[in-house]
């Protein structure tokens, strides 16, 4: 890895905290980022993946005292993402670069697609479900199907499951919220645990976007106040297509 490398790596790590502190869609930008420096796309795949990690367990920690409150059902939904992420990742790693670049633009699109009408898909409050009730059966359908993608790819993963949980279960915003930080935590941790196994991380590709991902996380706030959230979501749905395109052309 070159000095050049390291730092595209950097700074993309950054910005994609930044825009996942605004708007969400920082897979974007490290998956890009690496598909750059010329990883291979199940390495690019599974590094973003790292990468993420430390935005999700920040965001996780700021919900704990709402988890608290619905602990048994969160337990569910977390059985239920291991099972779905590990099949995802496995699906993952039985693909070859080449026939996994085939997908990669369309899952892409299907993703960039998804990020454009995610405020649109968000739950509206709603105050007929309990902190801590039992998931619907039609819930731990979605959320097995939800995590074997977010074990598979991941890119989109927040904006879907925050809609499934929302079309799903009851509650309120934050409700769902919490609940898609703290699976988002589950389904990365157990790809990252079957990507590691395969030996498919670039570890020093990983070290050198985590700081930047870290700083990015804490300069989205004060980022947030001063660029309004559209223009980072054009901007992160213009990279989306862009990386669409490349993988059209190259994959």
């Amino acid at each position: 890895m070159t000095f050049l490398d390291a730092f595209i790596l950097f700074i993309a790590g950054l910005l994609s905290g930044i825009v996942n502190a605004i708007a969400g869609g920082g897979t974007f930008l490290t998956f890009g980022a690496l598909t750059l420096v010329g990883m291979p796309p199940i390495v690019a795949n599974a590094t973003s993946s790292i990468a993420q990690l430390p935005g999700y367990v920040t965001s996780t920690l700021a919900y704990w005292k709402d988890i608290k409150r619905m602990w048994r059902g969160a337990i569910a939904f977390a059985v239920i993402s291991i099972i779905g992420a590990l099949i995802g990742s496995l699906i993952l790693l039985a693909l070859d670069n080449q026939s996994f670049s085939a997908m990669v633009p369309w899952l892409l699109i299907a993703a960039t697609a998804l990020f454009a009408v995610g405020p649109w898909l968000r739950p509206a409050a709603r105050d007929d479900q309990s902190d801590d009730a039992k998931p619907t059966l039609a819930g731990r359908i979605v959320q097995f199907f939800t995590a074997i993608y977010g074990g598979f790819f991941g890119a989109g993963m927040g904006v879907m499951m925050l809609a499934t949980l929302g079309l799903t279960e009851g509650g309120s915003y934050h409700r769902m919220n919490a609940l898609k930080n703290m699976l988002s935590i589950i389904i990365a941790s157990v790809a990252i645990v079957i990507f590691v196994s395969g030996g498919v991380i670039a570890w020093l590709q990983a070290a050198a976007m985590v700081p930047g991902v870290a700083v990015g996380g804490y300069a989205g706030v004060w980022t947030a106040r001063r660029v309004p959230q559209s223009v980072v979501r054009g901007i992160v749905i213009v990279v989306g297509l862009l990386l669409a395109a490349y993988y059209f052309v190259n994959g």
